[in-house]
């Protein structure tokens, strides 16, 4: 049936649900403002630069879950998401889900965004399975760690190994769609890489191996009919949104 892999922030959103995050805590005075706001905007740098150290970044992200109780911090993330992430969903990146899911392929968004964050956004955009990093809890509060490999970079694709193993899976029909040159090692497994609004190292590199440049935020038409030929052609005849 295929599977569909997507990216989550700057791909399916016009945003990053992590910095996002950060700047919502800040706002509502949860943590220090300025020390916390120039280093959430630090490590979104290294993210962009690809130097990011991905434990540092982790242990600095999940601290402000151990310091509060689960049930404050989902009061606080329900507002965070009508707030921050509902006026970033991309309409055309529903459209595009919509599309895979018209075909009966498998949708999945890996992020190397952490769970607590990411599990409503999925919900919102009706994915039901999800890759995401996981923020070890122990006796039902948040211990600010982080429980096993991080989904980022090539841990995303040992993540999609496991996951696949898990349900007999196989990446012989499969997309995947993302902004970032981080998400390289992921492209390269899949059928079909699709850079979306790539960052410059991805577009360069994309461009180079002669992989699919789209972007979902550009409303001109139907999703299908922005794809390009190599991936309508991937779709089962009559796939259009018509």
């Amino acid at each position: 049936m295929g599977l569909a892999i997507f990216d989550l922030d700057n791909t399916l959103l016009g945003g990053d649900s992590d910095y996002l995050w950060g700047q919502f805590l800040v706002e509502q005075g949860i943590v220090n403002s300025d020390d916390y706001q120039q280093t959430n905007q630090a490590f979104y740098r290294q993210y962009q630069d690809g130097t990011l150290n991905i434990y540092e970044f982790l242990a600095f992200q999940l601290a402000p879950l151990r310091q509060y109780s689960p049930q404050q911090l989902d009061l606080w993330r329900s507002q965070y998401l009508e707030e921050k992430i509902r006026p970033i969903i991309l309409s055309q990146a529903q459209e595009l889900l919509a599309l895979h899911r018209s075909q009966g392929h498998t949708l999945l968004i890996i992020t190397a965004t952490n769970r607590f964050i990411t599990g409503p956004i999925a919900k919102m955009l009706g994915v039901n399975d999800l890759i995401a990093t996981e923020p070890e809890m122990r006796d039902g509060c948040y211990t600010g760690q982080v429980k096993g490999i991080p989904s980022y970079g090539e841990g995303k694709v040992t993540r999609l190994k496991t996951w696949l193993k898990e349900r007999a899976l196989t990446l012989k029909t499969s997309w995947f769609y993302s902004d970032s040159h981080n998400d390289i090692p992921l492209l390269e497994q899949v059928t079909y890489p699709v850079a979306v609004d790539p960052d410059n190292l991805l577009n360069t590199y994309a461009d180079t191996k002669g992989w699919a440049i789209i972007s979902l935020r550009k409303k001109q038409a139907d999703i299908y009919s922005l794809l390009p030929v190599e991936i309508r052609r991937s779709f089962k005849e009559g796939g259009g949104s018509g």
